[in-house]
């Protein structure tokens, strides 16, 4: 599988938190950071939005599984109480595109960890990032950013 090497920024971001099972709840919290973001005037064009998915859903309960809905907010933008702030930490970041269907991630997950082990690759442990940018909001399309190290044996 195709990937390549990005060093992904530090950015401030604004974000909705749904505790529990991934899933359909996901895509729920998604669309209510959406919402939001365009009464603001933030979902344009250039919008980046991430999902994150904190926990590690083989040694976590589902019920304690903590997914976030975000997005990029400029560093001048006024935060209200409706919604919550954070900084996304830069790091090394493989980064896989592919159609934002449940089949093509599913196959995704399938062969991500071979790609990046036979390119020299480790996972490193900071939580693995769906991205979506500008028009691939609008054509299903996402980006899968696993945080990676080389690995030096």
């Amino acid at each position: 599988m195709k990937f390549d090497i990005e060093t992904l920024p530090s950015v401030r971001i604004a974000y909705i938190r749904q505790i529990g099972p991934y899933g359909s709840d996901n895509n729920q919290v998604m669309q209510r950071l959406k919402e939001w973001a365009e009464e603001e005037n933030l979902l344009t064009e250039s919008a980046v939005l991430f999902g994150i998915s904190q926990d590690n859903p083989e040694t976590t309960p589902p019920e304690q599984c903590r997914y976030d809905a975000c997005i990029v907010i400029p560093q001048d933008y006024q935060m209200n109480n409706i919604i919550s702030e954070s900084e996304l930490p830069c790091g090394d970041y493989a980064i896989f595109k592919l159609k934002h269907t449940a089949e093509d991630i599913q196959k995704a997950w399938t062969q991500i960890f071979p790609a990046l082990q036979s390119g020299g690759y480790l996972m490193d442990n900071k939580p693995v990032i769906e991205r979506y940018k500008g028009h691939m909001i609008l054509d299903d399309y996402c980006e899968i950013c696993v945080p990676v190290k080389i690995d030096l044996n």
